[in-house]
């Protein structure tokens, strides 16, 4: 395979909302470059970037899959990204290594919400856009109406580069206006005819034509001192401003395609090769201690791994970019977060699941290598000379969780195993193996997410699985004071066991005051593992208690505080003063103490107004206006409280706060009212009382199960 150099490598991502077409555009473009000789279709399940059997079942993508095409002496390497906000992950870890972001527009319904999820990370991480408004030959095309909406939510940085002369059914014309030229597509698409603008289209292509160069000529001084003095531009120069506005994220190209009926796409191709920025324009990557990276081929080599696949039967495939330096078959490598050294053995670049063996890939390019033993996704590789980690990748928090238990218990050390490996992938998706409840739940980006992980489970592992709704971790604790005794005593042959112990508990805040009533001798304040305290008060006087007894009477309420006599939950803020007791001269021991202070404790508890608490979590929805009262109407029969609402980019946003027990089908329930246009965030706010017919029902369930 030849070996470009940096000037001649562009990274790009295909990025937009489900059925946008990025899959069909990958197509074209492998197709236009002679990659393939014959284009498949996603309803045929044969591309090149949805080989996946989980893509081809569901007919879309849910996987990043890289490509490349050889285009006029430049090499394009192409991320085909899924769309649906639940692969999100796959979509921010690409933008991350791409140095042009293809977002598709659906000609048919405009921007869409799952647009707009995307902007973030795009916008996050500077990367210059192109504008792609796809499907101009449905029925229902509308070009001037997507275009508005662009400008309306990205601003006056939407440039149009190319408009459809005819949209719709008949759809086989394109103006272009850096050309000034009118493309004329067979109806098998491919090849265009090159003819003059119609007479008719003339008055809009040539003020159309006027904005393009005004806009390219705003972004550099040299190039609007041209434009003065000549009162136009030519595309060497055009073309000059707009990639500096690109970079600067002041230009947004809209280009006009079929890529179903391959119209546009080497046009796309071509202004990506003369236009676009390669990795050696962008600016630096940098390093978590502030050290620039320059794309340089002669600098020393640091690779940034940006995703993990495993593949049955072949091993770890680990994809990253060359961001400095040269890596060759051969070279070792030292793991920055890990101190691990790693040897590149194999060398590889790849169409969907085809790999072609390269000896060497050079800064700005990217490519995969296999069976990297300690290297995981986000992760930096430094060559000799080289030092620091790259940047990482934020990825976004879970939205929904479930517990998963294998239906065959001998499957449950392989279930961890396979869980492990699938997190490796995905660092989207949590496994979390919860000892307070007693079950691993996986947290996901929603429903169809971690229906992945079951398919996953279910096909390729042959493991029968089971999810089950996760358990909430509530806490329990008390509202009023209490006071308590308990007399452990026991006979049976022998030394027998001896323990009474007189106790008080309190609710305990930050600046309770402290005992008056009792003498204290000692203080010993626990920060919970769990959250919350333990106030331990030594008040024993005249020698009542051995002072040796009273750290087993802390463990005992320390065991009973690990297990809340209302549901089992963990007991939280809670002050105990032991101020009384008896000992017997043989009988009394630590157990003895233990189990008096236990109990006495358990009593004391449950006569304090016990208060169960529950996870309240901050929420935040976001949905086009006409879907606010089906919004709002939902959140309100699920306890929460509406804390705000506001307009944001045409866009209503709603505030609440919602116990957890609601939250984790509420996302579902949500995206199924707004056929996908809602964005959902949820993050934890505190603990909060449950309303006492709730707290009596799940103490009863509590009882009835133990």
């Amino acid at each position: 395979m030849k070996t470009f150099d940096e000037k001649h490598i562009k990274n790009l991502v295909l990025a937009g909302a489900a059925k946008s077409g990025k899959t069909t555009l990958a197509e074209a473009m492998l197709f236009e470059a002679g990659i393939i000789n014959r284009r498949g279709t996603v309803e045929e399940k044969n591309t090149v970037s949805d080989y996946h059997e989980i893509e081809q079942e569901r007919a879309g993508s849910v996987y990043a899959t890289l490509l490349h095409t050889e285009w006029r002496n430049y090499k394009i390497n192409i991320i085909d990204t899924p769309g649906l906000d639940d692969f999100i992950g796959e979509v921010a870890a690409s933008i991350k290594v791409a140095d042009t972001v293809v977002m598709l527009l659906n000609a048919q319904y405009g921007l869409e919400v799952g647009t707009e999820l995307l902007w973030e990370y795009i916008d996050r991480h500077r990367k210059p856009t192109m504008l792609a408004v796809n499907q101009l030959d449905s029925d229902k095309a509308h070009f001037n109406q997507t275009l508005e909406q662009a400008r309306q939510f990205f601003g006056n940085a939407v440039t149009v580069m190319q408009y459809p002369v005819n949209q719709g059914l008949g759809f086989d014309c394109i103006i272009d206006l850096l050309k000034m030229t009118m493309y004329q597509f067979p109806p098998e698409g491919g090849k265009p005819k090159k003819l003059p603008i119609p007479p008719e289209e003339k008055e809009r292509a040539d003020r159309l034509h006027n904005e393009l160069v005004e806009k390219a000529a705003e972004n550099d001084e040299a190039l609007m001192e041209k434009y003065f003095d000549k009162g136009s531009l030519d595309e060497d120069e055009l073309s000059k401003g707009l990639r500096i506005g690109m970079m600067q994220h002041d230009v947004f190209p809209v280009f006009c395609l079929s890529a179903r009926r391959n119209m546009g796409s080497g046009r796309l191709m071509g202004f990506i090769d003369n236009v676009a920025p390669s990795a050696v324009d962008m600016p630096p990557e940098m390093t978590e201690d502030g050290q620039e990276v320059p794309c340089d081929p002669d600098a020393p080599l640091r690779l940034f791994t940006f995703k993990t696949l495993v593949e049955p039967h072949l091993g770890k495939l680990t994809f990253f970019k060359v961001l400095s330096g040269e890596v060759r078959i051969g070279t070792e490598l030292d793991n920055a977060q890990t101190g691990t050294r790693e040897r590149v053995n194999q060398l590889f670049i790849t169409d969907g699941k085809m790999r072609h063996p390269v000896e060497r890939l050079r800064a700005g390019d990217i490519g995969c290598t296999l069976k990297l033993k300690n290297t995981q996704t986000n992760q930096t590789l430094n060559g000799r000379d080289a030092t620091g980690s790259i940047e990482p990748i934020r990825f976004p928090a879970p939205k929904v969780r479930t517990a998963v238990i294998a239906s065959n218990k001998q499957d449950d050390e392989k279930l961890g195993e396979v869980l492990a490996d699938i997190q490796l992938e995905d660092p989207t998706l949590q496994v979390e193996y919860n000892k307070e409840l007693k079950q691993v739940i996986l947290h996901g980006q929603g429903d169809l997410h971690l229906s992945l992980v079951r398919w996953r489970l279910e096909n390729m592992y042959k493991m029968q699985i089971q999810f089950q709704p996760a358990r909430i971790p509530y806490r329990e604790t008390i509202r009023k004071p209490a006071q308590a005794s308990y007399r452990h005593k026991k006979q049976s042959g022998g030394a027998g066991q001896f323990g009474e112990v007189f106790l008080k508990i309190e609710p305990w805040y930050e600046g309770l005051p402290p005992v008056t009533e009792f003498p204290v001798r000692g203080t010993e304040e626990v920060d919970l593992p769990w959250g919350g305290k333990l106030v331990f008060n030594n008040c024993i006087v005249g020698g009542a208690i051995d002072a040796r007894f009273l750290p087993s009477i802390q463990k005992g309420i320390m065991e009973k505080m690990a297990e809340g006599p209302l549901t089992g939950s963990f007991v939280r803020d809670v002050r105990v003063s032991v101020y009384d007791g008896k000992m017997h001269p043989v009988d009394s021991n630590d157990i003895s103490f233990k189990i008096a202070g236990m109990m006495a404790f358990k009593e004391a508890f449950l006569q304090a107004q016990p208060q169960l608490l529950e996870p309240v979590f901050e929420l935040e929805v976001v949905a086009p206006e006409e879907l606010m009262g089906e919004m709002m109407t939902e959140l309100q029969t699920r306890r929460s409280t509406i804390t705000g609402m506001e307009n944001t980019n045409n866009r209503q946003v709603i505030k609440a706060r919602i116990p957890q027990a609601e939250l984790d089908d509420l996302y579902a329930s949500l995206r199924n009212l707004s056929h996908g246009k809602a964005k959902v965030t949820a993050r934890f706010a505190e603990y909060a009382p449950v309303p006492g017919d709730l707290q009596k029902k799940l103490s009863q369930v509590y009882e009835e199960v133990r």
